[in-house]
């Protein structure tokens, strides 16, 4: 027997039908796509969840901003009407800590891509929840003169400004007491109704330090010889 009986040559390969060689690529294609689309639903599932436009979450930290706001200006207000005190004191932790609290809010907004003004009326999130503040008509959630409640009207501001020393402290222990007490009421609804929890959180810390804030500036009051005005809301 030959060398070249022994060892017959292997029969030639066909050549690939198209068939055959677009099937690998097809397969490729397919495991890209189901690559892709687990991706976008993981990233769908991982990505945040921001409160909306109409949430009690937006419009706690729109509305908390404006209260905010002019309990900071009343403080820098008292601050510079006379020598250092125990009001002075109070006044400037309730100045930093309420502009800090600001901060944090028109940084949410930010992140959550909304706008930092309202587009409807004050304290509608409130209403929508079911809340109310003591001593206003179910669903009225403003004063009569459009003022959210606990804030000091225009008279009142412009009094202060043109007050000093201990009268000066008075007023304000007066006016932010009150302010505060609207405070806590906005600032309890938000601890039910808000759902982010790191509004809840800071809701949570309005409202207790707060709390404690209107039984010192009662103190203080008392040690002046003073007395709380009615509060509008109670």
């Amino acid at each position: 027997m030959s060398e070249h009986d022994a060892h017959p040559e292997e029969p030639a390969s066909a050549p690939l039908t198209m068939r055959e060689v677009r099937r690998p690529l097809l397969l490729s294609a397919g495991a890209l796509v189901i690559a892709l689309v687990a991706g976008l639903g993981g990233w769908l599932l991982a990505r945040p969840s921001y409160p909306a436009d109409d949430s009690a979450d937006a419009g706690f930290a729109r509305d908390m901003g404006a209260h905010h706001a002019q309990a900071v200006e009343m403080s820098w207000i008292v601050r510079g009407a006379g020598p250092r005190s125990d009001v002075s004191t109070l006044a400037y932790d309730i100045a930093t800590s309420q502009e800090n609290q600001r901060g944090q809010m028109r940084g949410w907004l930010v992140t959550w891509g909304l706008s930092q003004a309202r587009t409807g009326e004050p304290m509608d999130w409130m209403k929508k929840s079911g809340h109310n503040h003591t001593g206003l008509a179910p669903g009225t959630m403003v004063m009569p003169d459009g003022r959210m409640p606990g804030m000091a009207t225009d008279a009142q501001m412009a009094r202060l400004r043109t007050l000093q020393g201990q009268a000066a402290e008075v007023l304000y222990l007066q006016l932010m007491i009150i302010h505060h007490r609207a405070g806590v009421t906005m600032a309890q609804a938000c601890v039910e109704t808000c759902q982010d929890p790191d509004v809840v959180n800071l809701a949570k810390t309005m409202v207790n330090g707060q709390r404690s804030e209107i039984t010192l500036m009662t103190d203080y009051l008392k040690k002046r010889g003073a007395q709380p005005l009615p509060d509008p809301t109670r």
